[in-house]
């Protein structure tokens, strides 16, 4: 492993929102390395990006993916991560592995808003990062006011690395910040130097001096140049920059088209010169542990096609090597990614990001280490699930099969869940949305074996009473060759208030009803609430055994237990059964532009608005309580991010059962087969 002696290495995450063009600035990086000798593209389906088979069926990142190259004695391993909002899961597990992430945009107004809820994950985990505009061929607003929606969403000050030289709507080349030189680019080469363009001396100018400016804020020596109108050295520029995005506290931004490579080369040299280095990241994440061991954690878990496991992990100390033993597991070997293709190596140093196989039982997040006992670095939160699908095998045999392929499509992606409901009895399949579940069923498809059949979960209903009956009539007398059976019992039924369950006691005195055969009746009763009059479970009953007579041959348990059916199936319709509704209660979070019409959307929905106040150190965003009946969650979130530019997103709780509105139950009841 000679080539790694003298040769550093960087970890960078490509990450920013859904057709911002992440996977073609990955292609462009490794063209212009010279890893690759052709580029692919996402339509055409060859990307070295997006190799999975979920992915280039949408032509949309799902997974990430990573890749490793060379340049100027620095390997760079470069992980591609999901858009779409759905698959976020993904990016924030491996966004805790790198060095620093280049956040992918385009210059659109309207689209940047998409980009809050990754600048806060960023800023909130003190991520180094920096902004490429993509695509500003097709920029439909000028370079300024790009920069001025950019910072509405940041939390730390962006400053502009370059300014773009734009000539007829298309971009030519860049002004670079720290040098104030001027560049022109040209397909498939470096940028050369020109002349310096006089119409942009002014519009540059601005833009250096709230570089600059911002620069200062955290650099006393810096701040004196500027009030003394002394032109700061450039070295001492780098310099800030490189400590100032190392520490995450300034956002630089450059400009480029992916496609055609513009802009890459300059965004790879920054990152050479200003993203830190792997030790520095290192002591910053395993800030107060003492132990020297090898130490590594979990990016991401892959289910090949060839059925093996690889673990895709950042190393943060120590050495692996091939076979060591991790958290008590061997590893099966080790490896080098290319998007799916594997190169092995013998070993993986500190700083690496390298593939794991075979390591079954450790899942993504994980910390692993030779040491015992096992140390354990901060991880991602889990996102709660927002959308669900009933899901059952296309064949009855393979329902065996189904528990460990979940289990396995669990450990690839931690924001899956799945539960056998107990009242519906489904087997309900949760994720962040309708794509997500559908790359889900796909892999089940593709991996297992195991094509599934779908459709919507039923919503748990239940039934109550309205009013009392009393001394209820239950006779079960059956006459055969041998003892008969006989059981004969009074009940009272009364409504209690909701939530309050059901409640069984008894009067009896003179043992009318010996005491042997009681638990058989609350048995009976028991068995009938399970199943109530309208077809669901019943309620918030209270039933009191007050009366009875028994034969001293014939009586059983178990015939008391079908005399209080009996009489359930009298008194229940007699007490003015009525249908009930779960309601949740939804904490919404969005952006307080949509607020009034996130309101509205609760309101439709037969939501009851409970209040809503600022978002907690989200500036510009809004939280709303509500309830809101679980028959109108289904597709909620996707109406929700449809309104929000798909940042919008809520918490639910379960809270409580109501009655469910006269008209609507009907409609329930007669779609469920029953009628009052």
């Amino acid at each position: 492993m000679s080539e790694r002696v003298n040769m550093g290495s960087r970890n960078v995450a490509i990450v920013g929102p859904y057709l911002s063009g992440k996977t073609t600035l990955l292609e462009s990086l490794l063209f212009v390395t010279g890893v690759i000798s052709r580029k692919g593209s996402v339509k055409d389906g060859n990307t070295v990006g997006d190799s999975a088979a979920e992915s280039r069926d949408r032509q949309m990142t799902v997974e990430v993916s990573a890749a490793c190259t060379d340049y100027n004695n620095t390997r760079f391993t470069f992980i591609d991560c999901p858009g779409s909002v759905e698959f976020a899961q993904e990016t924030y597990n491996a966004l805790m592995g790198v060095d620093a992430a280049i956040v992918v945009c385009e210059p659109i107004r309207e689209r940047v808003l998409t980009l809050a809820p990754l600048f806060k994950f960023l800023d909130d985990w003190e991520i180094p990062h920096l902004v490429f505009v993509n695509k500003m061929d097709r920029a439909n607003i000028h370079v300024l006011e790009t920069l001025h929606a950019l910072k509405a969403v940041s939390s730390r000050p962006l400053v502009a690395h370059q300014y773009p030289i734009i000539q007829a709507e298309q971009l030519t080349g860049f002004i670079d910040m720290v040098s104030e030189q001027a560049y022109q680019y040209h397909s498939g080469a470096p940028a050369d130097q020109i002349p310096f363009p006089e119409h942009l001396k002014e519009e540059e100018h601005t833009a250096r001096a709230e570089m600059l400016e911002a620069l200062a804020n955290f650099d006393d020596h810096l701040l004196e140049e500027l009030l003394e109108d002394i032109e700061p050295p450039q070295e001492e520029i780098l310099k800030d920059l490189k400590m100032e995005l190392g520490a995450d506290l300034v956002v630089p931004v450059f400009f480029g088209v992916a496609e055609q490579d513009y802009g890459v080369r300059p965004l790879l040299e920054a990152l050479l010169r200003e993203a830190p280095e792997p030790e520095t990241t290192a002591e910053r994440r395993l800030k107060g542990i003492t132990s020297k061991a090898p130490l590594a954690q979990v990016l991401k878990t892959y289910y090949t096609p060839q059925g093996g496991k690889l673990s895709l992990v950042r190393v943060w100390q120590g050495k692996l090597t091939d076979g060591i033993v991790l958290n008590g597991v061997r590893a099966g070997g080790l490896y080098r990614l290319m998007g799916q293709q594997q190169q092995s190596v013998n070993e993986a140093v500190a700083g690496e990001i390298v593939a794991l196989s075979r390591m079954e039982g450790i899942k993504t997040g994980d910390t692993i280490s030779t040491e015992q006992p096992k140390i354990v670095l901060s991880k991602a939160l889990e996102l709660e699930p927002v959308y669900a699908l009933a899901i059952t095998p296309e064949k009855r045999n393979d329902e065996v099969k189904l528990s460990s392929a979940i289990a396995k499509l669990l450990e690839e992606d931690p924001s899956l869940a799945w539960e056998q409901h107990g009242d519906t009895h489904e087997v309900i399949l949760w994720g962040q949305g309708e794509i997500h579940l559908q790359v889900a069923l796909d892999r089940l498809r593709r991996k297992y074996n195991l094509p599934m059949t779908t459709h919507l979960p039923q919503v748990p209903y239940k039934e109550t009473i309205r009013k009392p009956v009393t001394s209820v009539h239950g006779r079960y007398k059956h006459q055969s060759g041998g003892h008969g059976q006989f059981g004969d019992v009074f009940l009272d039924i009364k409504p209690l208030p909701r939530g309050e369950g059901f409640n069984f006691k008894e009067t009896i005195v003179g043992g009318v009803v010996p005491r042997q055969y009681i638990p058989g009746v609350e048995i009976g009763v028991r068995e009938f609430l399970a199943h109530g009059p309208l077809g669901f479970p019943v309620v918030d009953v209270a039933v009191t055994l007050t009366n009875g007579s028994y034969h001293t041959v014939d009586s059983s348990e178990q015939a008391f237990k079908q005399a209080a059916r009996l009489a359930m199936q009298t008194g229940i319709p007699q007490a003015q059964p009525t249908l009930l509704e779960p309601i949740l209660r939804v904490q919404v979070t969005t952006p307080s532009e949509f607020t009034a019409k996130v309101l509205q959307l609760l309101s439709g929905r037969r939501g009851q608005i409970l209040g809503y106040e600022g978002r907690h150190d989200w500036q510009g965003w809004d939280n709303i309580s509500a309830y809101l009946p679980q028959a109108e969650m289904q597709n909620f979130i996707v109406e929700l991010r449809s309104l929000t530019l798909g940042v919008g997103s809520f918490h639910w709780d379960y809270d409580h059962l109501q009655e469910v509105p006269e008209k609507l139950a009907e409609k329930v009841l007669a779609s469920n087969g029953n009628g009052k």
